[in-house]
């Protein structure tokens, strides 16, 4: 599903030193894991899920997304690629207040001019388990339930991968354990689920844990535990 080949991204600021936020980094996510990228602030992990999100191009190397080479496709392309088959997840929620959870989730279907789109918010919302809070106010909900919104809103196109940039670095161990599970069961359902993390608790609920510093990849290890509960 994904393939990264010697990937670089230096970030250049005027009267400051270049930094490197990628270094030929290579490697292979299936389609149906479920990888954790984990590595502490200014590790570049950030940058990683920026470039395969393709919300950032690399300065050299390939990236493959489904076989297809996409770094080289123009800003309309990746546009278009980016809203059929990835979704985003991050640590604040970006769900507009005085707009209700179900009107949310329709956003990126209005955008991509689906007529269907009050159907699949709706479906999206119930495979997050909020069917009986889609008309509440996204600010009349609490964490968890905002989370699972953002999370509805990034699967309502069915994407096949799901990026996922410190979704729960705001909730507790309680909530951050159900939003775990919820991963889980995107993943059992098909989709790649790639969690970026500083926390090695998260990290450890994945199957694959990819540890990031310095822009490079120092260690490529499949979670046996993780992978035995599924």
């Amino acid at each position: 599903m994904i393939e990264l080949r010697d990937l670089c991204k230096t970030y250049h600021k005027p009267k400051a030193p270049a930094v490197k936020a990628i270094d030929c980094v290579s490697l292979k996510i299936a389609q149906g894991e479920l990888v954790a990228i984990l590595g502490p602030s200014g590790s570049g992990k950030s940058s990683l899920m920026n470039v395969m999100g393709l919300l950032d191009r690399p300065d050299s190397g390939e990236y493959l997304l489904n076989g297809q080479v996409v770094h080289t496709l123009s800003d309309d392309e990746l546009a278009g690629l980016r809203n059929r088959c990835i979704g985003f997840v991050f640590q604040a929620y970006h769900l507009l207040p005085r707009t209700t959870a179900i009107e949310n989730v329709q956003l990126p279907l209005l955008y991509a001019d689906r007529k269907d789109y009050q159907k699949r918010s709706e479906a999206a919302l119930d495979a997050v388990g909020l069917s009986d809070r889609m008309h509440h106010f996204a600010e009349e909900l609490s964490g968890g339930q905002q989370q699972r919104v953002a999370i509805a809103r990034a699967i309502v196109n069915e994407p096949s991968v799901l990026l996922a940039d410190e979704p729960t670095g705001n909730l507790d161990s309680a909530v951050t354990g159900e939003i775990i599970e919820l991963f889980k069961t995107l993943r059992a359902r098909g989709t790649t689920v790639v969690l970026i993390t500083h926390d090695e608790e998260v990290a450890r609920q994945a199957e694959r844990i990819i540890r990031i510093r310095d822009g490079c990849v120092v260690m490529d290890e499949s979670n046996v535990q993780s992978a035995e509960g599924r």
